[in-house]
């Protein structure tokens, strides 16, 4: 039997205190007391040497020969020869019901060499954590502290200038993702916060694609947003709707969208809820836009009211203190382009006002209210402009060259930062007092318009004007009556295509209108943010009214700058337009007016006077008459729907008098044949239908269709389906 002597069991008993207390707490224990025996000497171990036997006493197979506990720091740390990682899992911490080891860190930490514990050789270590960061993952943490900041500052001024400083363009599509997402768990101040951020940003610090594609990535990501965030749904709406309603991101942005997302996602119940829960509502841009308690952030044209006034108040007071204040509180600083250029045009025109309008922007450049950045884009803006300027102020040229000298002689302005402006204007194919004299002119015209609506006016005043029907001057006429309505309310940009749809100018000049609108989009751009999509529905609303035939597209797309051009965005929105299913109806109602001239007429009214106009003819009536009637709706566009009907009646009534009177129509060109198969293409939609009353309506409406492709009214490629397709997606071959 085994010597107890109190020596050796005190040994023991000691090793299983020791064992005890260095598991209830680690840090109690020095690595050399764990190491070693304080009585019993550690010799050399053998790998031929077979282990001692353990005591009776101990508990089985739980303590080593030196009395070591199985998890001991000391085995743990033995270096293992084989290629596996021989730690415990977590570290021997952080099992099924623990808390983690306390000595627990995070591996992310960075080196920093005015540590007292870095060495240099920890540099060279094989660790993940010390990989060197990319410059995306710098961008977000960056960005997550710029935002943080925002939220407790409302500073906009200084977000810009550390978002810009970051001088990563190309990842600013994050920051818009993480704005929108943090404000998205926060409260209706940050939410509104952050709206106006964004609008502040858009185009100087953000650019539009950039702002684009985070919203994508947001819409993209709703079913992560949705695990931490339930409202995500409504709340991503309600961004997206006031982005659309801030102009910083496009309407068709829902549409293109929704083609990309998976049907059962998350993502296209937020573009459904934007489209028709916000956007499609009475009154939906107030309402979005005090939806997070109220909006602080002003529409364009209110922010251009206030430049003007405090510019005026400024002329008649002198007070430049005041005025530099009031241009501190619109906290536009992304726009004071805006006031510089209104300041040197209202010197322009005003000579006597012009001292005290350069003191102000000299001051406002010695304080740093308005930075050289924008000083140079808006004496540039009127540059662009110079030849326009010229028509309301004698030697603008002359005028503006002085005032950029004066400017840079006293240092606010650099003038190599300019375009060139050259002292003579570029050769035109019309004399330059001709064409200033009918642009006056033609502006005065068409504002009239606006007031009145009489389009025979126009015409009449046109013809005086222009009694040589000069093409130049026709382009002209075009290019000012579309302008003009752009930055107006919808019922002028209705009127504007009215209007169009009226005039009888020749279809070169139509087109180089358009092609002068396009090529200018650049500059209108500046004072109209949605000058794409406003070209692009006069395109496709030009082309429904057939103005211009759908080839005419290709023809001003040859003439766009680049495929980067803002021309060329203009034709290919116009285009998917124009593509889209049932694009005449939908394209005419654009405005709100579905292409009436007259005020109170609706699509429902002229559909009833066109079948009372039809059904008086079929009782025995006269044909030129019934043409003088359907000439008078002033609705060229909408002539289809006077075959449709026509067609109709005829096979239900069986009687030809009305098929007599689309021959008339026809070769008198009131119904072109662009029309005509518009009209047997939306009876062959209806079909089935009609079919419910005139059992062989199939039969009848084949024998028209080949009768009516022998008169010429139809082409020969026209073809229909009994599902109601008679071509694709509404464009006619």
């Amino acid at each position: 039997m085994m010597d107890l002597s109190d020596g050796h069991m005190s040994n023991e008993h000691r090793e299983l205190l020791r064992s005890a207390s260095e598991s209830a707490n680690p840090l109690s224990i020095s690595p050399l007391e764990i190491s070693t025996s304080p009585r019993t000497p550690r010799s050399p171990k053998s790998p031929k040497t077979p282990r001692s036997p353990k005591s009776p006493r101990s508990p089985k197979g739980h303590f080593s020969k030196h009395g070591s506990g199985k998890g001991s720091p000391l085995k743990n740390d033995r270096h293992s020869q084989s290629g596996i990682d021989g730690r415990p899992k977590k570290g021997g911490s952080g099992g099924k019901g623990t808390w983690g080891g306390l000595l627990d860190t995070d591996d992310s930490h960075a080196l920093d060499p005015n540590d007292p514990n870095y060495t240099s050789t920890e540099e060279n270590e094989p660790s993940s954590a010390r990989k060197s960061s990319s410059p995306f993952v710098e961008y977000r943490k960056k960005v997550a502290v710029i935002v943080e900041e925002y939220f407790a500052t409302d500073d906009i001024i200084s977000t810009a200038n550390e978002l810009r400083e970051l001088g990563m363009p190309s990842y600013n599509y994050y920051f818009v993702k993480k704005l929108v997402s943090m404000a998205m768990d926060r409260h209706d101040k940050e939410k509104e916060m952050a709206a106006v951020l964004l609008s502040s940003l858009y185009a100087d610090i953000i650019d539009p694609p950039q702002v684009y594609k985070g919203f994508s990535k947001l819409v993209e990501s709703a079913d992560d947003l949705f695990v931490d965030i339930p409202d995500t749904v409504d709340v991503l709406a309600l961004f997206i709707s006031r982005a659309v309603v801030d102009d910083i991101l496009p309407p068709a942005f829902l549409t293109k969208e929704m083609t990309y997302l998976p049907k059962d996602s998350k993502g296209v119940d937020v573009i459904r809820r934007a489209g028709k829960n916000y956007l499609s509502a009475p009154l939906h841009a107030e309402i979005i836009e005090r939806r997070w308690g109220g909006s602080r952030n002003k529409t364009v044209e209110d922010v251009k009211d206030q430049i003007n006034n405090l510019l005026i108040e400024c002329v008649v007071s002198g007070d430049k203190k005041e005025a530099c204040r009031c241009i501190k509180d619109l906290n536009v600083p992304f726009f004071h382009h805006e006031i510089v250029k209104r300041a040197i045009i209202m010197a322009m025109e005003k000579r006597q006002s012009e001292d005290r309008l350069l003191d102000l922007l000299k001051t406002a450049a010695e304080e740093g209210l308005i930075n050289s950045s924008q000083i140079s884009k808006g004496f540039g803006r009127i540059i662009d402009t110079i030849d326009d300027l010229s028509l309301d102020i004698p030697n603008a040229r002359r005028i503006l060259q002085s005032l950029i000298s004066k400017a840079a002689s006293e240092g606010w302005l650099c003038a190599s930062s300019l375009k060139s402006l050259s002292a003579e204007p570029e050769k035109r194919a019309l004399e330059d007092s001709a064409a200033k004299a009918f642009k006056v002119k033609a502006q005065s015209m068409i504002q009239e318009y606006f007031l009145s609506g009489d389009i025979s006016e126009v015409c009449c005043c046109l013809e005086s004007e222009n009694g040589s029907s000069s093409s130049d001057l026709n382009a002209m006429f075009v290019k000012k009556l579309i302008t003009l309505s752009m930055d107006r309310k919808n019922r002028e940009k209705e009127m504007a295509s009215v209007l169009l749809s009226s005039l009888c100018f020749p279809d070169d000049d139509m087109v180089n209108g358009f092609v002068m609108l396009i090529e200018s989009a650049d500059d209108t751009a500046l004072d109209i943010p949605v000058v794409v999509e406003d070209l692009a529905l006069f395109l496709a609303r030009a082309v429904v009214d057939e103005v211009l035939a759908p080839f005419h597209l290709d023809e001003i797309g040859s003439q766009c700058l680049g495929p980067d051009s803002i021309g060329n965005k203009v034709l290919q929105m116009a285009k998917s337009l124009l593509k889209a299913r049932l694009s005449g109806e939908r394209i005419l109602r654009c405005w709100g007016g579905g292409g009436i001239s007259r005020n109170g007429w609706a699509i429902e009214d002229i559909k009833d006077k066109i079948g009372k106009l039809l059904e008086e003819f079929e009782s025995g009536g006269d044909k030129r008459e019934a043409c003088r009637c359907i000439k008078e709706l002033g609705m060229p566009f909408f002539h289809h729907e006077v075959v449709k009907k026509s067609l109709v009646m005829v096979m239900e009534k069986k009687n030809s008098r009305l098929w007599g009177l689309l021959g008339e129509c026809f070769s008198t060109g009131l119904i072109t044949m662009n029309q005509m198969m518009k009209g047997f293409g939306r009876v062959a939609e209806s079909l089935d239908d009609l079919s419910l009353d005139v059992p062989d309506a199939g039969k009848q409406f084949t024998h028209y269709v080949e009768q009516a492709k022998d008169e010429g009214w139809l082409d020969s490629s026209f073809s229909f389906t009994r599902s109601g397709h008679p071509v694709e997606n509404g464009l006619w071959p």
